[in-house]
């Protein structure tokens, strides 16, 4: 088993990868492999809306997103995590996931994620919203912790000092191995979960 955990800060080794390290710790101890995709400073552009993708099976601006898609299809389980950046998560996160889910939603379905959200103050309950909203769009079971999954620091060095955060992730860490140790068994028992065609609906009324 492994997961996969993006790190949506610009900073390589700020908050954001303190937390996911502590998560990524945890799924270790438990047996399970974990790489982390640093987006970094990589300029991934915003979705053109053009449906390109549903016939080509990946988006037509060729970038990070399209890595990151063929990458995420060899894992079991994500973990996205993001600072705050005006109460959301970071645009490079936000394009990063818009894209990656439309053209390549087939590489994430029915697997479990989570979002980490590291921040110096206030906004991460909104940012978590943001994130978390992309799993309940795809079919993916949301893995959760014993509070929300945030952790408090300006610097990596603070953020090592946020006792609960860091045990959030721990808890969180854990949990997901926890899942996916349980899904891999049903499975092997002939599990798997009931899927329909998607129907799209408006709300104009002729």
């Amino acid at each position: 088993m492994k997961v996969l955990l993006v790190n949506g800060s610009s900073h390589e080794k700020g908050c954001t990868y303190t937390a996911l390290c502590e998560v990524a710790k945890a799924l270790n101890e438990n047996g399970v492999e974990t790489e982390i995709f640093q987006l970094g400073k990589a300029q991934v552009s915003g979705c053109k809306g053009c449906w390109a993708c549903k016939k080509i099976k990946k988006c037509v601006v060729d970038d990070a997103v399209n890595e990151f898609v063929a990458k995420a299809a060899e894992f079991d389980g994500f973990v996205f995590g993001s600072p705050v950046y005006y109460a959301s998560a970071s645009g490079a996160l936000v394009s990063l996931m818009d894209r990656a889910f439309y053209s390549g939603g087939r590489s994430f379905a029915f697997k479990p994620a989570a979002a980490v959200v590291s921040c110096r103050r206030a906004g991460a309950s909104t940012t978590f919203d943001v994130i978390n909203k992309y799993f309940t769009m795809n079919n993916m079971p949301i893995v959760s912790s014993n509070y929300w999954n945030e952790i408090h620091g300006n610097t990596a060095e603070e953020a090592l000092q946020d006792t609960e955060g860091l045990q959030t992730m721990r808890i969180l860490g854990n949990n997901m191995a926890w899942l996916l140790k349980c899904m891999q068994a049903g499975k092997e028992a002939g599990i798997a979960p009931i899927t329909e065609k998607k129907i799209f609906t408006n709300f104009i009324r002729g």
